[in-house]
């Protein structure tokens, strides 16, 4: 049983996204790499802001588990898109963390390591697509 539901309407990579509760609206367009003129958002963009969100959100709660203060975190997602070399294509991901520097190399690793396994985003890609955690 969810316990929230997100319900987003697309045709393609050109034209709307829209939410079931009309929060999320926005232009669509074929990146100028794949051919198109680039003209508004994409769902790599969406993906990677969706991704950067809810692994920050992850690392918050984990970083309260682990009493380690992280307000001042923040987190990129790099979502790449290439060939699968079987005539589609795939997805890979890089999540970049910009730490506060009290917290020391080994307890940054520990920390993404240990929200990688509670962000739902992390879960569902999993052994799908690489995912690389990075400390900035």
């Amino acid at each position: 049983m969810s316990i929230y539901t997100a319900i987003a309407t697309a045709a393609g990579r050109d034209g709307r996204a829209v939410s079931s509760d009309g929060r999320l609206d926005v232009n669509l367009a074929l990146q100028k790499e794949l051919g198109g003129d680039g003209e508004g958002t994409n769902p790599e963009q969406l993906f990677a802001a969706g991704y950067a969100a809810c692994f920050a959100s992850a690392m918050r709660l984990v970083a309260a588990q682990q009493e380690l203060d992280v307000a001042d975190a923040a987190v990129t997602a790099e979502v790449g898109l290439s060939p699968n070399g079987k005539g589609g294509f795939q997805l890979s991901v890089t999540l970049r963390a910009e730490l506060p520097d009290h917290i020391g190399p080994e307890a940054g690793q520990a920390l993404l390591e240990a929200t990688h396994q509670v962000c739902p985003y992390s879960n569902a890609t999993r052994g799908n697509i690489p995912v690389e955690l990075v400390i900035e």
